[in-house]
Formats: C-alpha cells, sequence, structure tokens
C-alpha cells in the first residue's frame, strides 16, 4: 500500500531502508532534533535489530518511508502510541535527506499522513512533541493544522506539545492528496 502526496509518497519500510536509517541515526544533527543520543554500534549490529524492528509482530504502531515521487527514500514517519480507549496516537516525522529540507517535504507528508489516518481509522486525536528550539518543525505541524496544547520538560529537554483533532480536519484541510489503499487501517508494517 502507498499514500500519495503532492510531493511524497508514503510506503511501508523496507528492509532497503536500513542503510539510510542508520546513517540518520548516526548522525549528531539529526539526533539533536530527535532529543536522542547518536548510534555508536556497528551497521551489521544495527541490522541484527533493525530486521527484528521491521518484522516483529507489533500492531500498536505502522511505519513508513517517505519517498519523493520519483522514488528517492528521504524520510520515515509513524503514527505510534495508540491509545485505543482514548481514540489517539503519536505522530513523528524524520526528513533525513537534508537536501529536502526546507521545501515542504515533511508537511507533505504530515499532511498526507494525517489525512490518511483521519480518513481511515477511528481515531480523533493525533499529538505530537517538538523541541522548543525547532522552529522549522513547529512551522511545519502548524501548517499541517496542529495547535500547540502545552510544555513538558523531559530529558533535559523543553518540548512543545502539539495536537490535530479530527474535527479541525474539516476545518484545516491540507493539501490535497491522491491515491490511498482502500484498506480501512494502515497496514502493520512492523517494527
Amino acid at each position: 500500500m502507498v499514500i500519495t502526496g503532492e510531493k511524497v509518497r508514503l510506503r511501508p519500510k523496507t528492509v532497503k531502508d536500513a542503510s539510510n536509517d542508520y546513517l540518520w541515526r548516526k548522525d549528531e544533527e539529526l539526533s539533536r532534533l530527535d532529543a536522542a543520543i547518536p548510534l555508536s554500534i556497528s551497521y551489521g549490529e544495527y541490522l541484527l535489530f533493525y530486521g527484528e524492528e521491521l518484522y516483529g509482530a507489533k500492531d500498536d504502531h505502522y511505519r513508513f518511508g517517505i519517498e519523493t515521487l520519483d522514488g528517492r527514500h528521504i524520510g520515515n514517519c509513524a503514527v505510534y502510541n495508540f491509545d485505543n480507549s482514548r481514540k489517539e496516537a503519536e505522530l513523528g516525522v524524520m526528513i533525513g535527506d537534508r537536501a529536502y529540507w526546507g521545501q515542504g517535504y515533511g508537511a507533505d507528508a504530515v499532511g498526507t499522513l494525517v489525512q490518511y489516518v483521519f480518513s481511515n481509522t477511528d481515531l480523533k486525536r493525533l499529538h505530537l512533541k517538538t523541541l522548543e528550539w525547532n522552529v522549522r518543525a513547529q512551522k511545519c505541524f502548524l501548517k499541517c493544522g496542529f495547535v500547540s496544547f502545552g510544555r513538558r520538560l523531559n530529558g533535559g529537554h523543553d518540548f512543545i506539545l502539539m495536537e490535530k483533532l479530527r474535527s479541525r480536519e474539516a476545518a484545516t484541510p491540507g493539501p490535497e492528496h491522491g491515491d490511498a489503499s482502500s484498506s480501512s487501517k494502515p497496514p502493520a508494517t512492523g517494527a
């Protein structure tokens, strides 16, 4: 299943993504933007965990590779931490290929994913956190209809908390998006 936006396609993660994902997770700047510590393990060690993560029997999140319309893998996005009783989940996105920063690829990926989730699941709320100083990410999320609802200090980092409600989806439509599978919910792609 592939979900197509104006600039990107979201498709299930595959083992072919491992080399880019490894490089992006070792990258100090990208890790800093994710409030994470860069990986220090070898690629071989990473592959052992990657396969388990990718193909493990988990149904609590959906992960997608973000690729350009011509097929270049430029990042990843996910919906995870599902709370079925509250009908909500967390959203995350990362454009790892710097050549695609500041050109609307992240906003298109977020808008495409949000529209798909609200059209094909019973979730009523998507939420996320972004570092207080990451103004570029905040602008992306605002453009996609997310609003700030608080702050949280976690692990020495100050985060802005943002949310988008299904009820706001109709009031703040994102860009028009193309094909999506007729599936009633996103596929369980593992990891």
